[in-house]
Order: C-alpha cells, then structure tokens, then sequence
C-alpha cells in the first residue's frame, strides 16, 4: 500500500483542483492578535477551516513555514531597497514585522513559532477530515545563507574563486566553514543580480542531489504536495547557461539525466499521488510537465489577461489540451501585484476570474485575493495593513467558486468554441471567449466572457450532438436570466450573445422540456 494513501480523494480525483496559497506567517499574526495570545498552527480555528471547505478549496498552500536564520532577518532588515517595500506597503512596520525571506530556508523543519513538524502533522489531519489537502514549499535552488551544509559540506554549493567576493559583490559572498573560508554563490535568476539572502546549490553535484532526494523524502512524509520554486532553475540546460564550467565537479560531465525527473520518479514509489507543482517560466512549462510536474505556472495566461486581450487568450488556450490540463492558472500570487491593483475595475477583476476559474487545469487562489486586498506583501513581512473586506468581490468568488465545484468542472471535458461574427463590419466578436464543459452524466455548462472595455456581439457555434431535445434552455447560474431556444436554429447559425464591457454568463444547458421565459 503506498504511504501517501492519505491524501484526500477529491485533491487525487479531480482535474480542475482549486488551490489557495496562505501565508502561514501573516496569518497566524492576525489571529494571535485576535485571541491576545501567541497561536500556533494547531491553534488555526475550525470555523476557518471550514470556510475553506465551503468554498470547494481542494489543497492549501501554506507558505512560509519552513525555519529561517538569523542572517536572512538581519539582511532583510538592513537592505535600502527592501526597507522602501515595506514603507509602501506597511507605512508603519517595525522590526519584529520583518522575520526575513521564507525562500532563505535554514532547515526543512517547520519553524518553532509556528508549532513545530508536531502540529503542522494536526493540522493536516484536521484539513484531511474536511477533504483538503496540504502543500507546503520546495525550494531546492538555493539555501539559507547560514544553513548547517554552508559551514559543513560547502563543495554542495557553486564555488568562487577567491577575490570574487569583492570583484563580483552582486554574485559572491565570503564564507567560514569547517573546512576554512569559501567563496560562495548567492541563488540566483540568470537574468538578475544574486538573491544576498541565499547561498546557491550546485545541483549538478552528485552529492547535492542524493542529499537533496533525502530531503524531498521527508517533505513528502510531512504534506500531500509541493510547490517547486523557481524549478526550471535546476533544468539541466537552464543550470548549464547559468553555471557553465562552475557547475562541474572533478572532470565529471553534467549529469545526463534530470534533476527533477528523479527526484519526482523516486517520491512517486512510495507516494504515487504526491503532487508536485512548478513555479516556472521561459517557456520551460512543457519540459518540466514532461518531466513529472503535474502542474505549471501559467504566467502566459496571466500576462496575457492583464496586458493581451481576449485574442492573445483565445490563441493560448487553443494549445493541445494535454497542455492546458497541466497548467496552474491564476491572477494572483506572492510575486505579483494585487489583481485589485492592476485591474482597474471591478468588472475586468470578476471578469478576468471568470476565465481563470473556468478553464482547464488548477487553479490558483491567493490569500486576500477573494476580499479584494490591493496591497503586495513582500514576502519578508509578517504584518500586513487592514484593508477590510470588499463585500462584493467575497460574494462574487463564493458564488463563482460554488459553480465550478460542480462535477462537469471537476471530471468533464472542455473545448473553447468557434467564434462568428454578428453582422458585417461588427468586429468585437474577436473580445470573446466561449467554452464549453461536458460530462456524460453531470451535463454541460456554457461560458461566455465579453473581454473587452465596451460592448460587444457574436455568435458561438455549440456541439449539441449530446445533448438531446429540439428546445434548448440556457440558465444563467450567475444570474436571473433564462433563455430557451430553437435546436435548429441553434445548429445553423449557433447562438448569439450581446454583451456589455467585461461581461459574463455560465450557463447551465439542458433540455427545455416546457417553455421557459425568454429573457431580454
């Protein structure tokens, strides 16, 4: 039997998983402050656990909990430009509201203010028993500056050559160890300055990766996924532009097979649901799905919605289905900007949503997200500001999130629709997108977004061919609105749409077996 059999059935069934990241940090502030007393994570509330629950929530991320060091906290206090992103944000933070980068990990064992492995194991229990899984973070790029492999085992790392440190300050740090001083690397994106707070494995080591595979084993005995960060960093190919000759050891060549192939085929003998998901960029999202990450970061789709338009969407989501069931959508996350804040308008948020939520593959969510938040937290704070609820953005991700817990999104099939336009010369047809999901058992369900600033019309042609009848009624399930229509005329013209700036419908489709009021 494999060991990983308690990960909750619907997380392990479903092809549409609705993920919500929580800062474990930021929110067990708030509700110590809220009870007067320290909390930890066992102490998270019942009643909080079963809004998750309510909501469809099928795993939660909880970010951060992994044990930091005090170099990270005194580099994060310290740095001009980090202490000017904690003003924006959080005009009056102090001292104790900076605890440092949890992607600077010490030791891969959850932080004694946080409760301990003892209590997070409970609170997966308690998470379990509500149908939710758990995901917790992977970060295998880098470490904590002062974690113990630094001072014990530094040949894990990218070695400088000595003087580098001061040459290349951005790229190198002097460090002590037990075997005397070191240049190091910092972790870094090829394409940027070093992160100062880390210090940068060399995954081509065979030493690093077998103590790496150890380590990924216990995390995989403590959660029920992970979220790889920056993991087309360790792509062989990536680390080798990053790293050239730095990254050999002795005169070995680099590894001929993939990190994370491994690593993942070695966590799956014992735990072959155990999910793993890529942050991931540069269009390495296919490579690391052929690799083993049943998940990866669609920041295409992201950056498409807020900058693009519907025809830059539309052209994305016409990739090969295998494709698209494997990417993890979303309008927010740590690193990006509050939807709130780069979506000028309610009506492009709700709308921008209604795409990401209805689409194929996972979805995303980030804390504070569903009350309309506008502020980006950096990572290093664990306060954030009082913003409130928006009441409207709450009931509109409930209802949304209701709606696409359904089981024809959670098992059906999916196909986005072609797309006519509804007159000569009327060209706003090309801001829509229409999908269609099926299940032979649960039904089917019509989407209809206007992605556009102004109104618009078009017709979309439907695949009827399962569903029978010769009258066809569409119910809005986000609205009032009830249509009935002729099958025939359906099947030659298909069916027509006229709505205003970022509007939307998800429609319920049956057969209409009495006349249903049409409405205008």
């Amino acid at each position: 039997m494999a060991k990983n059999s308690t990960i909750p059935a619907r997380l392990r069934s479903t092809k549409h998983p609705i993920i919500y990241e929580v800062n474990a940090r930021v929110l067990l502030r708030e509700l110590s402050v809220g009870e007067g007393m320290a909390l930890t994570l066992a102490d998270i509330p019942d009643r909080l656990l079963d809004e998750w629950a309510d909501l469809g929530i099928d795993a939660v991320w909880l970010m951060g909990v992994w044990t930091m060091g005090d170099t990270g906290r005194q580099i994060a206090r310290s740095m001009p430009a980090l202490l000017s992103e904690y003003r924006h944000a959080l005009p009056d933070f102090t001292p104790d509201d900076i605890q440092g980068s949890p992607y600077a990990v010490k030791e891969y064992r959850v932080a004694p203010e946080l409760g301990g492995n003892a209590e997070l194991r409970k609170l997966r229990g308690r998470l379990a028993r509500r149908g939710i899984g758990l995901l917790l973070d992977c970060i295998f790029n880098h470490t904590a500056r002062d974690h113990a492999w630094v001072i014990r085992n530094p040949e894990r790392y990218i070695n400088g050559q000595p003087g580098e440190e001061n040459e290349r300050p951005d790229y190198f740090f002097a460090a002590e160890t037990a075997t005397g001083n070191r240049v190091l690397a910092y972790g870094r994106d090829p394409l940027f300055p070093g992160w100062t707070d880390t210090a940068q494995l060399n995954i081509f080591s065979p030493a690093t990766r077998l103590v790496l595979y150890e380590t990924l084993e216990t995390i995989a005995g403590m959660c029920d996924g992970v979220r790889c960060d920056m993991a087309m960093l360790l792509l062989n190919e990536v680390f080798t532009r990053t790293w050239g000759e730095r990254g050999r050891t002795g005169d070995d060549a680099p590894p001929a097979g993939e990190f994370w192939k491994e690593a993942i085929d070695g966590v799956h003998k014992d735990h072959p649901d155990f999910l793993f998901i890529a942050e991931a960029y540069w269009n390495k999202e296919w490579d690391l799905q052929q690799i083993g990450f049943r998940y990866t970061y669609d920041k295409t789709l992201y950056d498409r919605l807020l900058r693009e338009g519907a025809t830059a969407v539309r052209d994305h989501l016409r990739a090969e289905l295998v494709f698209q069931s494997r990417c993890l959508r979303f309008l927010e996350n740590h690193d990006e900007q509050r939807a709130a804040r780069v979506l000028p308008s309610e009506a492009w948020q709700y709308a921008a949503a209604a795409v990401v939520l209805t689409i194929p593959g996972g979805v995303l969510l980030h804390d504070g997200q569903l009350e309309g938040r506008a502020v980006k937290l950096p990572v290093q704070l664990v306060r954030r500001p009082d913003e409130g609820v928006n009441p409207r953005t709450r009931a509109f991700y409930a209802q949304l999130l209701q709606i696409v817990s359904h089981p024809v999104f959670r098992e059906g099939e999916w196909q986005i629709l072609n797309l006519r336009p509804s007159w000569h010369d009327n060209h706003t047809w090309y801001n829509f997108l229409v999908s269609w999901w099926q299940h032979p058992v649960h039904g089917a369900r019509l989407v209809v977004v206007n992605y556009a600033p102004h109104t618009g019309q078009c017709y979309a042609e439907l695949p009827l061919d399962a569903i029978q009848g010769t009258m066809l009624e569409f119910r809005d399930l986000l609205g009032t609105a009830v249509y009935v229509r002729e099958r025939a005329m359906l099947e030659a013209k298909g069916i027509y749409f006229d709505l205003p700036s970022y509007g939307f419908h998800v429609f319920e489709v049956t057969e209409a077996h009495k006349a249903a009021p049409r409405a205008t």
